[in-house]
């Protein structure tokens, strides 16, 4: 402590006070000399014991950002005295666990991004290897012309289906990341239902299956059109995969002084009770899926919707069929 120029510095202002005053009081008297040699030594005692508990103080601050910078987050130099060191304790505490939490979210977002690498790598792990078994039998020179076209009808499935992940995980990413900016146009319902159906009208008609379409006309609600409108088209192709030969697909939407509703339910084989709580997690198959389901439509929906303040729940029973509720909220809630 007595090596800090600082402190040398009050000792040296201290003691030529101290001896100042000392000398004036000798011409008075010895014992006013006396006197003030006494409280001389006990005010320089008092400001050295005082400078040695700053500093000790002091350290303690420099041991806390040492421990917190090799991560040990949990510690907490505050106390309940005034004064300036008990503020700097508390804004340096501030400051550690602001930082403490920006870590914390650096490392989940590490976490997501490996466990999405790690994703993107099983889920393409079929496709390709599905490929390169084929494309080493296009390379037979005795291959029948029809396999031949065959296992080139097999391969161009494949690479859609590679482009189709590859391109949903992307949009996932962007969402998770918060990096996509939706829109706030003004959506007639009627035209996003009819939009939405686009994609679906053929396999609809494939397997003979019905739609129905109940709402008011002038029913609306601010949101991004193509991107809500692909969180409906994945849910109607759910419905039209679940769904038997002949069945029926009805979509109803309302609205009130709360949220914009849509309805979109089914007669088909429902969702097991087991799979109800995941069948919005990434990557998730449950029991009825069909084999060549990747798991992520329904849980790009989920992103879409939760991204412009809406909520989507399921109900579903087995056998009876499935209903999903949209709720697009006016309000933030």
């Amino acid at each position: 402590m007595l090596r800090n120029r600082e402190n040398q510095i009050l000792l040296l202002v201290m003691g030529s006070i101290s001896l100042s005053a000392i000398v004036i009081a000798a011409f008075i008297s010895s014992v006013a000399a006396a006197l003030v040699i006494i409280v001389s030594v006990l005010l320089t005692g008092t400001a050295l014991l005082f400078t040695k508990r700053r500093y000790y103080e002091l350290e303690k601050l420099s041991v806390y950002l040492r421990e917190i910078s090799s991560g040990q987050a949990s510690l907490d130099p505050r106390d309940n005295q005034e004064g300036e060191l008990s503020i700097l304790k508390n804004d340096i505490y501030k400051v550690t666990r602001m930082l403490s939490e920006h870590r914390s979210l650096l490392q989940r977002d590490k976490l997501q991004l490996t466990d999405a690498i790690s994703d993107i790598s099983h889920q393409l792990k079929t496709p390709i290897t599905s490929m390169t078994v084929m494309a080493d039998l296009l390379s037979a020179p005795d291959l029948p012309p029809l396999k031949r076209t065959e296992f080139t009808h097999h391969i161009r499935i494949q690479l859609e289906r590679i482009d189709w992940l590859v391109s949903s995980l992307l949009k996932l990413a962007k969402m998770e990341a918060g990096t996509i900016p939706f829109k706030k146009d003004r959506i007639h319902m009627e035209t996003l239902i009819q939009k939405a159906l686009e994609p679906v009208m053929i396999p609809m008609d494939i397997k003979g299956q019905t739609v129905s379409i109940t709402g008011d006309d002038n029913v609306s609600f601010a949101g991004d059109f193509h991107w809500t409108a692909e969180a409906v088209i994945n849910i109607l192709k759910n419905g039209v995969e679940h769904t038997p030969e002949g069945g029926a697909i009805t979509i109803t939407f309302s609205d009130n002084v709360l949220f914009t509703e849509i309805v979109i339910a089914d007669n088909g084989e429902g969702i097991p009770k087991e799979d109800l709580p995941y069948i919005f997690k990434r990557f998730y198959k449950g029991k009825n899926a069909n084999e060549g389901s990747i798991g992520i439509g329904l849980a790009m929906a989920h992103s879409i919707i939760a991204s412009q303040n809406g909520v989507i729940d399921v109900t579903s029973d087995s056998g009876t069929g499935t209903e999903f509720r949209i709720k697009f909220y006016k309000h933030v809630i």
